[in-house]
């Protein structure tokens, strides 16, 4: 195996994504090839966040190894250019081994820094611009960063008023946000889109949401309180971990809590899939197929033969 070759398992939240990297792994280990898994998600990288983040657990892994995952504290802020320069690293190492490498998640800003080469502006915070936009509405906010950057406007978290914010300081500071190019890949790659019809995912949301209260993510949240992580940090961690520090703050109730995280995590749900349908290099699968898993094996087997 050449030292070039990565596979992406991407998607939008609940789709299945990590279960079907894991059988996928143990899949390719029977016709020869050594695969590992690297994490490609924003919160899955923090300790601690574990049931919120739906992070996949020793018994899920089956034995495949796992990279990216619980690399730092939540109290520290942990950036793209970050993730890029670890998982590089990473990705050399498993290269060194004869190791295919499966990058497997739903952050596209993530995946894509890592599939794509890209410049990260390094852009310094503003103490003056961030104290004027805190005292907009998340409205104006948005109307704000549509006027500076479409594109960051169509998948931002529309709800987090740090990131909003965070957007408009660099469409800012760069005076003109340069437009999209064809990007120039930097593995010889493929990527897998695991889809499923709407009112399945829908469904499976809501399934998942009540399956992870029932596991305790309400005392998860608790305890990382308790452990240092402040409610204005936790509610920056975004989705459920801003609902949580509402919930647990009382300023919501815990039939508001669910409704709400239903609502927000399928609006960005339809965020991802707004991502991920920009990459026409993308070949969607429906893991429902009992055909998809077999035609994604014998695939990925012959792309890496034929590219020896």
């Amino acid at each position: 195996m050449q030292s070039s070759y990565l596979i992406a398992i991407v998607g939008q939240t609940a789709t299945g994504k990590s279960a079907f990297a894991v059988t996928l792994a143990k899949q390719l280990k029977k016709h020869g090839i050594s695969a590992e898994i690297i994490s490609a998600d924003s919160r899955q990288v923090y300790t601690g966040l574990d049931i919120g983040t739906g992070k996949i657990t020793k018994k899920e892994m089956g034995g495949i190894p796992h990279h990216m995952i619980d690399v730092v504290s939540p109290t520290r802020t942990y950036t793209v250019a970050r993730f890029k320069k670890n998982t590089d690293i990473v990705i050399k190492k498993l290269h060194k081994q004869h190791i295919l490498p499966i990058l497997v998640g739903g952050t596209g800003f993530y995946i894509d820094s890592i599939l794509y080469e890209q410049t990260f502006p390094e852009v310094q915070p503003n103490p003056l611009l961030r104290k004027y936009l805190e005292k907009k509405s998340i409205t104006e906010l948005l109307a704000e960063l549509k006027k500076l950057d479409t594109e960051r406007y169509e998948t931002i978290d529309k709800a987090n008023g740090v990131r909003i914010i965070r957007a408009i300081e660099i469409a800012t500071a760069l005076g003109a946000v340069p437009k999209s190019v064809q990007p120039t890949p930097r593995y010889d790659s493929r990527t897998y889109g695991i889809t499923l019809p709407d009112m399945v995912l829908k469904e499976k949301i809501s399934t998942r949401l009540v399956s992870r209260i029932k596991r305790g993510m309400i005392k998860e949240a608790t305890k990382l309180h308790e452990q240092g992580l402040s409610w204005k940090r936790m509610s920056e961690l975004g989705l459920e971990y801003r609902a949580l520090a509402d919930y647990l703050t009382k300023k919501i109730t815990k039939e508001d809590l669910i409704t709400r995280l239903n609502k927000e995590i399928w609006q960005y749900a339809k965020r991802q899939k707004t991502w991920f349908k920009r990459n026409k290099d993308i070949r969607w699968i429906n893991p429902d197929d009992q055909y998809a898993l077999e035609n994604t094996v014998r695939e990925i087997t012959a792309f890496l033969q034929d590219m020896q």
